[in-house]
C-alpha cells in the first residue's frame, strides 16, 4: 500500500512526456544494446564520429564493428548495398540537422538504427529502430526513449534515479563550475547499467517540460546565430523544417576561439574527444572534434548571452 501523509515529496506535475508512445528506458546506450539483441545483429556499422560509449553494448554483445567515414554534409561514405541481413547500419543524426537526409537514407539502408541523442523532436520513421536521449536537451541525469521494431520479451527492473540529481541541484543552488565533477560522476555511473525501464522520477521530470516553448526557443536561438555567423561559418548548415537542433556547430579559422569561450564562461562541448584517438589529422572527423565550436542554443538562453557569444567571437568583448 502506497504511504498516506507524512512528509512532503518534490511535487511535480502529472502531465505527458514528449515521446509517450515510445519504450522507456535508464540509458540511451542501453537502447542500442535493446535493439541489437531483439534483431539478433551479428555486425554493425558506425560511424567514426560518434560517442565511444555507445561501443559498450556492441562489445558487451561481442558483435563485430566496422567503422565508417562521412563527408562534409556529415553524411556515410558507404555502399549500402553490401550489408547483409543480420548487419546493421547506425547514423547519427548529427546536432539535430540531419532529419531530411534521414528520410532519404531510410528508404536506400536496410536494417538501419538511427541515433537521435543530438535530436530529441525527431519524430521516429516507421519501421526504423530509433532512439533518444533526453538528457542532451533537459535537466535530468539519465533516460532514454525506443521505437523498436521488436520487442524483447523479459521482464525489465525499473531504475532508480534520485541519486543522480546532484550536478542538477548544484548548478542549481551554486554555480555550474560547483556542479561540474558531479556531472562528470553522473556519466560515469551511466557506465555499465543493465537495461532497465526509466526512472519515475525522471520520467516524472520529463512529464513537466514545456517541449513546444523549448522548441521554439531552440529554433530562435540558432537562427539568431546562423543569421550573423553563415558567412564565416566553413560547416554548411542548414535547418529544415520542424528541425529542433541541439547546439550551432561553427567551424572557423579562429584557433582560439574555444579558449576564449571558454573564459568567458561560455562552455561548449567536444563532439568527441574519443575521435582525436580514433582518426589522423588529415581525417574530416578529426577536425569536427577538434576545429568545430558547437555554441549553446538551448532554451535556458536569451538574446542577451547571445549577445555576448557574439562579442568574444568578434574579439569585441
Amino acid at each position: 500500500m502506497k504511504a498516506i501523509g507524512g512528509y512532503f515529496e518534490l511535487e511535480l506535475n502529472k502531465g505527458e512526456e514528449y515521446h509517450k508512445k515510445a519504450i522507456s528506458l535508464n540509458t540511451g546506450r542501453n537502447a542500442l544494446e535493446y535493439i541489437l539483441l531483439a534483431n539478433g545483429y551479428k555486425k554493425i556499422y558506425l560511424p567514426f564520429f560518434t560517442c565511444d560509449v555507445l561501443l559498450e553494448p556492441i562489445q558487451k554483445l561481442k558483435i563485430e564493428v566496422v567503422f565508417y567515414n562521412i563527408n562534409e554534409l556529415l553524411e556515410p561514405v558507404f555502399d549500402f548495398n553490401s550489408i547483409k541481413h543480420n548487419e546493421a547500419f547506425l547514423y547519427t543524426n548529427y546536432f539535430g540537422l540531419k532529419d531530411s537526409y534521414i528520410n532519404v537514407l531510410a528508404k536506400s539502408c536496410k536494417n538501419l538504427i538511427i541515433d537521435n541523442a543530438q535530436s530529441f523532436y525527431s519524430k521516429p520513421i516507421k519501421g526504423v529502430d530509433t532512439f533518444y536521449s533526453p538528457r542532451k536537451f533537459f535537466g535530468v541525469p539519465d533516460g532514454a526513449y525506443l521505437y523498436s521494431n521488436k520487442n524483447l520479451d523479459i521482464d525489465l527492473e525499473k531504475d532508480v534515479s534520485y541519486n543522480r540529481f546532484e550536478h542538477l541541484l548544484r548548478r542549481i543552488d551554486t554555480s555550474a563550475e560547483d556542479g561540474y565533477s558531479y556531472f562528470k560522476e553522473n556519466d560515469e555511473k551511466l557506465s555499465k547499467q543493465p537495461i532497465k525501464k526509466m526512472a519515475k522520477l525522471t520520467q516524472l521530470i520529463l512529464s513537466n517540460i514545456d517541449y513546444r516553448s523549448c522548441a521554439n526557443k531552440r529554433r530562435q536561438n540558432f537562427n539568431y546565430l546562423h543569421d550573423i555567423l553563415n558567412k564565416t561559418n566553413l560547416l554548411e548548415v542548414v535547418v529544415q523544417g520542424e528541425s529542433v537542433p541541439m547546439v550551432y556547430p561553427y567551424w572557423c579559422e579562429d584557433i582560439g576561439l574555444r579558449e576564449r569561450l571558454i573564459n568567458n564562461k561560455v562552455y561548449t562541448a567536444t563532439y568527441w574527444p574519443n575521435i582525436l584517438e580514433w582518426c589522423t589529422k588529415d581525417d574530416l572527423e578529426f577536425k569536427l572534434a577538434s576545429d568545430i565550436v558547437y555554441l549553446p542554443i538551448d532554451q535556458r538562453q536569451t538574446e542577451k548571452e547571445l549577445v555576448e557569444i557574439i562579442k568574444i567571437i568578434k574579439n569585441e568583448y
